[in-house]
């Protein structure tokens, strides 16, 4: 009876025990929501007005943020296109302030498009307040030469939510205009913060590496342009004393490498070592000067080096961009993966600091110390983060790919389509292919994202060029967030493992990333223009592009290594009226004052196949082609005026030999064509300055057999 008497006692104080532990947790839960909306309440009264003190992350209240984001799809929706609605947005701006007018120096078309996907990124990112930051943060960086202050803020804040009354009225509701004032407030005190605190080191680190690039090229003739009278005393001599030192630096390394080559033999541990390197060059450009300083500082053999160096430049260029730079590091942290062996990032910082300050010694202070070691403590951050979790989560995600069943596959294909269209029921406009195809696609973005982890650098270069083709398609990129929300949740049901539904998700937003940053990068308006069909389109579009770059614009759009032609994209995609007013573009002859400008050399060395590719695909666009290969004077003399054809590059191809475009033509079977002035002019020039006389040898050798035949007889 004791025994149960005191069972019961240890059961009910185990009760009361769980019952305070409740009410702890829900008094702490009770706190915490408190402090959450204190925090929302203290944003609201806060952000009412510009504040440019500090940059910080903010949560405003869901239901502003959400009213604020129906009334821009509004917005979108009463408006023809997102072209219009960036015009509308760029006029309302432009118009509202007067003296702001010199600051608009792009062209109406490209700042409009600028408006519309920056407010945009904006809006669409202002529930999170983590990248609500990262997006402002690189707005910001882009809006370092101008000179943003509050005043300017407050007139275009506004004047786009003014635009927003009077294009929506009743719609525009109160909640929906505090959350844009709420927002834009917060945008504009981030820019000139961003400025203020920033700039001079973006600035640092940008010019330094544009002086250390340039410099490098040269540093084996500094001591020569020392040498030469032209310059003055005092430069030659520091110049002397320069190379001299440099000189002597240089030999002083070559002693300390031949010392250590035992040494660095001993220590590899596992990694390569480095040969041949007391015959080390001198540097000339910043990646030999980086090699050079990390042999002599006893790094030689350290391999993860080179890893990092191959994407510094790419990590340099875009630091005014954390969006971009996080991209870039996560890319290396799958390629330090695949590493094995120490590495420590301190070591590349030191070497990295050291190749600085040899290429850069008279721009060299305190606060390029203080830019570069900034720059480099985002980077070793950004990578610290990652360390390690690559391996596992690739190990994880292999594991549940390849324990997919075929009705698993199946599942997954069905729900990701069913779940996107919930988030984005516009979505539904863009997959208009059979289901089979869609299902295709569904394990194609399962198979990359392992992929990713196994193949970074060539996943990076099929995503770039699957990005491009994604331009073409007129993709909107707000579709990518809630597709890779969709599939996160199809894979959350089908999996209990977390590592592995955290490595689907990091790669497969990775991936997402990719393609958004390509897209946007991609999205010129000439491209935008081919998605409409329309000449009149086109020419607004490419009328803002300068004569010598009308061609360029026309012919090559690139990210990164991958590049699209916009001219064969109008004609792969049925554009025919665009591919047709380009073609007229770039066959018309234009001048200034110095130069003519035509396009048929560029035009043929980007497509050394156009004739054939119009053949095959769009042979209604030959006469144009054909016509823009003719000039003919506007002055006439005895009734006759000059005409000058331009028939050398369907003569003779990009290598020097013979172009297949007759034959092309001919295959075509179009007499029309056949008989156009060109393909007349230029055949009886093969004919009667090559052909003909192999073919009368050819023809008098065969009547030659042929007597011989009969007379012997």
């Amino acid at each position: 009876m004791a025994e149960v008497e005191n069972q019961e006692d240890t059961e009910y104080l185990e009760e009361e025990v769980e019952e305070e532990e409740e009410e702890v947790a829900a008094g702490e839960k009770a706190a915490a929501a408190e402090e959450a909306d204190i925090d929302v309440d203290t944003s609201v009264a806060k952000f009412k007005e510009v504040q440019d003190k500090e940059f910080v992350e903010v949560r405003f209240p869901a239901d502003l943020v959400a009213e604020a984001q129906q009334a821009w799809q509004t917005f979108i929706g009463s408006t023809t296109s997102r072209e219009a609605a960036g015009e509308a947005i760029y006029a309302a701006l432009f118009d509202s302030a007067p003296s702001l007018q010199s600051l608009f120096k792009t062209a109406r078309s490209v700042m409009a498009m600028r408006f519309m996907n920056g407010i945009n990124s904006i809006i669409s990112s202002a529930t999170s307040p983590s990248a609500l930051k990262i997006q402002v943060e690189t707005l910001g960086f882009q809006h370092l030469d101008l000179e943003v202050t509050i005043p300017r803020v407050v007139i275009f804040r506004d004047a786009i939510i003014d635009l927003f009354d009077m294009e929506m009225g009743a719609r525009f509701t109160s909640k929906a205009k505090l959350g844009f004032l709420l927002l834009l407030n917060y945008v504009g005190g981030a820019y000139i913060y961003i400025r203020r605190e920033y700039a001079v080191r973006i600035k640092i680190i940008n010019s330094s590496w544009r002086t250390a690039n340039n410099k490098a090229a040269d540093f084996m003739d500094q001591g020569q342009e020392a040498a030469e009278g032209e310059a003055a005393e005092g430069e030659a001599g520091e110049a002397d004393e320069g190379g001299e030192a440099k000189e002597a630096a240089a030999k002083e390394a070559a002693a300390d490498v031949a010392a250590k080559d035992s040494k660095e033999e001993a220590r590899a541990s596992g990694e390569a070592s480095t040969k041949n390197s007391t015959n080390m060059k001198v540097p000339t450009t910043f990646n030999e000067m980086f090699m050079f300083n990390g042999a002599v500082m006893g790094f030689g053999s350290s391999v993860w080096m080179n890893l990092i160096l191959e994407q510094f430049d790419d990590m340099v260029m875009n630091a005014s961009n954390p969006y971009r730079l996080q991209e870039e590091c996560d890319v290396l942290s799958l390629v330090l993966a695949k590493y094995r062996g120490t590495i420590n990032l301190s070591e590349f910082k030191a070497v990295m600091l050291a190749s600085m300050r040899s290429l850069v010694p008279k721009d060299w202070d305190g606060n390029h110390e203080v830019a570069w070691g900034w720059l480099w403590e985002n980077v070793e951050r950004m990578l610290k983060n990652l360390m390690g979790k690559p391996q596992v989560q690739e190990k994880a995600l292999e594991r549940l790919i390849m324990s997919l069943t075929e009705d698993a596959v199946t599942y997954f294909g069905r729900e990701v389509y069913k779940r996107f269209f919930a988030l984005a029921p516009a979505g539904q406009d863009h997959f208009k292919q059979s289901t089979t195809r869609l299902y295709w696609i569904a394990n194609k973005i399962v198979e990359m994202t392992i992929e990713m982890y196994r193949e970074p650098k060539k996943m990076v270069e099929d995503i770039s060029a699957l990005g491009l083709r994604h331009v073409g398609y007129a993709i909107p990129t707000e579709f990518f967030a809630p597709f890779v929300s969709g599939a996160v949740e199809v894979v959350r049901t089908m999996t209990t493992d977390e590592q592995a539904e955290d490595g689907f998700r990091w790669s497969l937003t990775l991936i997402s990333k990719i393609l958004v940053r390509t897209i946007l990068e991609g999205s010129t308006i000439v491209m935008k223009a081919i998605n409409t069909n329309q000449e009149k389109a086109l020419k607004k579009a490419i009328s803002v592009s300068p004569r010598g770059k009308r061609a360029r614009e026309l012919l090559n759009i690139s990210v990164g290594t991958q590049s699209i032609s916009p001219l064969y994209w109008s004609i792969e995609s049925g554009s025919l009226n665009c591919a047709r007013a380009m073609i007229r573009d770039l066959l018309t002859i234009r001048a200034d004052r110095d130069n003519y400008y035509y396009g048929c050399d560029e035009l043929f060395a980007r497509h050394p196949d156009a004739i054939h590719r119009l053949c095959a695909d769009a042979p209604a666009l030959l006469p144009t082609l054909l016509d823009g290969l003719i000039w003919r004077s506007r002055l006439t003399v005895n009734a006759q005026r000059r005409v000058n054809y331009y028939v050398k590059h369907v003569i003779q191809d990009e290598n020097g030999k013979f172009n297949q475009a007759l034959e092309w033509l001919v295959d075509g079977q179009d007499p029309k064509i056949i008989c156009h002035p060109v393909v007349v002019l230029f055949s009886d020039m093969i004919w009667g300055r090559l052909a003909s006389r192999y073919f009368f040898l050819g023809r008098c050798y065969f009547l030659l057999t042929l007597i011989i035949f009969i007379t012997s007889q």
